[in-house]
């Protein structure tokens, strides 16, 4: 007599918010789907995944992990042990959970956890944020049975008959902004007869970004121009300090904003860097948006993603050694060019994927071979195809 046992699922993905929120949200779809779903994250010891994700309400086991730093340091030279190291935790943790798929979506731990699970022969789905793929996700690419991208030509990078192009899981609250855009403009206290510029540089913020809107703070004040800028935790006290100088009637300044969707709702031009994330809700919101990609991220791959909408007339792109001279400048002349920004967000919103969440989900459960209806649950507890090669 066959017993129905929840499907099982390992998710691993941290390190940076573009690869945990990612990981959050197919979770979360996945679990909507399947409500008695176990699912665990495996994540690096020490990282924001090890908080972020018990908050959002799963389970996560730390890997004694970490990436190549660029100075010599003990760290450096203990990268061997910690790559064994956490590949034979990882096999504990496949062996303990047994789980019926794993997916990775980047990070240091993803690597251990993802070369674990194929070697077991375990259904596995990769999600790439980049438009430059990352270390771990190309090292198993050739191995895993599919690889959710967010940009086209991603051949370079992994086997095209693995390739599924869904895009990057979003926030669904920045879906249909115009009917929030009145609300919004009251939450802000701003006018809607006023121009609206938004400058996000994540929650840490982004030192050149920062830079570039105080040596162009009189520039902004002088066009009249409403301000919303999220300056990061780091900055926020010296940069509240500075401004209490200056009129703020039209400037709203914070450290870390929860509130994105009403930024989105009310700015006619962002600027911002060129994270995945950053640039796949962008996509959606449909914003006429400066990227100025930070240059201190593994293999430039800001740049490379924010090149890719440039080069289709879908954003702005300023180098980080160019902002201080030239982003305010260019913002003000992209916020009363109407036509130009109009351009832009049309651009832009073409190439955003709203429904890229369901759409990874939906390749999980095929591996998984996980029919429309959810039926096909593993009628033992253990995975079919688990086959432990050593």
């Amino acid at each position: 007599m066959n017993v129905k046992q929840p499907y099982r699922l390992i998710i691993s993905g941290g390190g940076t918010g573009g690869h945990i929120f990612p990981a959050l949200a197919i979770a979360d779809e996945f679990r909507r789907r399947h409500p008695d779903a176990q699912i665990l994250f495996v994540g690096a010891k020490g990282r924001m995944e090890m908080k972020r994700v018990p908050e959002a309400g799963y389970r996560i086991i730390g890997l004694w992990i970490s990436g190549i730093q660029r100075r010599l340091s003990l760290s450096n030279l203990l990268l061997p042990v910690k790559l064994l190291v956490s590949y034979i935790t990882a096999r504990r943790i496949i062996k303990n959970f047994r789980p019926h798929a794993v997916v990775g979506t980047g990070g240091y731990a993803s690597g251990p956890i993802l070369l674990a699970a194929t070697r077991m022969r375990i259904p596995t789905l990769i999600q790439e944020q980049n438009s430059h793929a990352g270390i771990a996700n190309r090292q198993v690419a050739r191995k895993v049975q599919r690889i959710c991208v967010a940009y086209e030509n991603m051949e370079h990078y992994f086997p095209a008959e693995k390739i599924r192009l869904t895009g990057n899981p979003v926030r669904k609250d920045i879906i249909r902004l115009s009917e929030k855009r009145e609300r919004a403009y009251a939450h802000f206290g701003f006018s809607p007869a006023v121009k609206t510029l938004f400058v996000m540089g994540g929650s840490l913020g982004a030192r050149t970004i920062n830079e570039s809107i105080r040596l162009g703070i009189e520039k902004i004040r002088d066009a009249g121009i409403q301000l919303i800028w999220q300056c990061g935790n780091l900055y926020y006290k010296e940069y509240d300090e500075w401004l209490s100088a200056y009129d703020r009637r039209k400037i709203r300044l914070y450290g870390f904003l929860r509130e994105m969707d009403m930024a989105y709702a009310v700015a006619d031009v962002v600027i911002s860097r060129a994270g995945a994330l950053a640039v796949s809700e962008l996509s959606v919101a449909g914003k006429a948006t400066i990227f100025v990609p930070s240059p201190n991220v593994a293999e430039d791959h800001q740049t490379k993603n924010a090149r890719v909408l440039a080069d289709r007339g879908a954003a702005l792109l300023i180098t980080d050694e160019q902002a201080r001279t030239a982003l305010v400048d260019e913002a003000i002349h992209l916020l009363f060019d109407e036509q130009r920004a109009r351009g832009l967000s049309a651009n832009i919103l073409s190439m955003a994927k709203p429904h890229a969440t369901e759409e990874i989900v939906n390749e999980l459960e095929k591996i998984m071979g996980i029919r429309a209806n959810g039926s096909n649950y593993f009628s033992s507890g253990s995975p079919a195809r688990m086959v432990d090669e050593k």
